[in-house]
């Protein structure tokens, strides 16, 4: 080998360590842990916007059945009162 090659590979092995090097600087920032916590939230955020999107064009799309399903959770969220209600209007309590 020449002197001419042997600095031609020293050169080629120094670029090469730099850009390893600087691919585990950029490994060790996006694998740090709030990175990819905020990553995950970013990703939340995002699928959740799309979810809440897609909930609006479905009410807009059939408000009666949108409407409908909502009185039956709140019926059922309200049972209680309503069957303590029903029991006080309708039972036979004799005071």
């Amino acid at each position: 080998m020449s002197a001419t090659e042997i600095i031609n590979a020293k050169t080629q092995a120094e670029l090469a360590r730099r850009r390893l090097t600087g691919t585990v600087a950029e490994l060790q920032t996006r694998l740090r842990p709030g990175t990819l916590a905020s990553n995950a939230w970013e990703g939340v955020k995002d699928r959740s916007g799309d979810l809440a999107d897609d909930a609006v064009e479905a009410v807009k799309a059939r408000p009666v059945a949108a409407g409908a399903a909502l009185g039956a959770f709140l019926l059922f969220l309200a049972r209680s009162p309503i069957k303590h209600a029903a029991s006080r209007l309708f039972g036979d309590d004799e005071e």
